[in-house]
C-alpha cells in the first residue's frame, strides 16, 4: 500500500481516504478495483470512501466506454484537491517574486530562481557524488520526495532513466514564472552530471512531470 504520509493530505480524513487521495495523485483515472487492491479492502468498502471524497468535491469520476455491459467508472482528483498536497509556501514566494518583478524587472526574477537552484544543488551535491546513473537518479528521487514532489523512478533503459514527479509544490509559481521549470531542469543536469529532457509537465496540464535522464557522452 502506498504510504500517504509524504503527500500530507488533510489529517481530517481516515487512513483509507488519505490513501485514496495519494494513490489518485500518483495514478489518475484508476478504477474501483485498482483502489480496492491498493488499499487491501473490498470494492464495496473502497466505494464508500470514494463517495465521501466525491461528496467533499475532492474526487471526480468518469466512465470508460467501449466495453460490453455497464461502462467502467474511473476516478481522479478534482482541481480542488490540489491544496491538500504540499505547496511549499507558494503564496508567500509568489508575492515576493512578483514584488521583485515590479521593482527590478523579469530578469531579476530569473536570476533569483537560478541562484536558489545553485544553493539547493550545493546543499545536496554530496548525496549524488557517487554511483551509477540509476543510483544517482534514485537518490534525487529521495531528495525530491522529501520536498513534497512525490517522485519515483520510472522505466530504465541502457544509458537512460526516467524520473517522475506526481506533485508540484511550486505549481502556482511555475504558472506565473515558467522560468522556474527550466531552472529545475538545469539543476537536475548539474546534480546528476547527465542530460535531462522534459517530456511532460504538470504546469502544462499533464498528470505528472516526466524527466528522461541520459548519460552524457564523453567526460562528465
Amino acid at each position: 500500500m502506498t504510504d500517504p504520509e509524504p503527500a500530507s493530505p488533510s489529517s481530517g480524513y481516515s487512513s483509507p481516504k488519505r490513501g485514496i487521495l495519494v494513490f489518485l495523485k500518483r495514478s489518475p483515472e484508476s478504477s474501483l478495483a485498482d483502489l480496492a487492491k491498493e488499499l487491501g479492502i473490498s470494492k464495496v468498502a473502497a466505494l464508500g470512501h470514494v463517495e465521501k471524497l466525491e461528496a467533499d468535491g475532492l474526487v471526480v469520476r468518469s466512465y470508460e466506454s467501449g466495453h460490453v455491459g455497464r461502462p467502467r467508472a474511473r476516478f481522479r482528483l478534482s482541481p480542488g484537491a490540489t491544496a491538500l498536497f504540499p505547496q511549499g509556501y507558494t503564496e508567500m514566494s509568489l508575492c515576493a517574486l512578483e514584488f521583485i518583478e515590479r521593482r527590478l524587472g523579469r530578469p531579476a526574477v530569473a536570476e533569483l530562481l537560478a541562484q536558489r537552484a545553485v544553493e539547493l544543488a550545493d546543499r545536496h551535491r554530496a548525496r549524488l557524488a557517487d554511483g551509477s546513473l540509476p543510483d544517482r537518479v534514485g537518490e534525487l528521487v529521495q531528495i525530491r520526495t522529501e520536498s513534497g514532489y512525490m517522485a519515483e523512478l520510472g522505466s530504465r533503459r541502457t544509458g537512460s532513466v526516467e524520473l517522475l514527479e506526481h506533485n508540484c509544490p511550486i505549481l502556482a509559481i511555475a504558472e506565473r514564472f515558467p522560468e522556474a521549470c527550466e531552472t529545475e531542469r538545469r539543476m537536475f543536469e548539474s546534480l546528476l552530471r547527465a542530460r535531462v529532457d522534459v517530456a511532460h509537465r504538470v504546469v502544462a496540464g499533464d498528470p505528472v512531470c516526466r524527466f528522461l535522464v541520459r548519460e552524457r557522452k564523453g567526460p562528465r
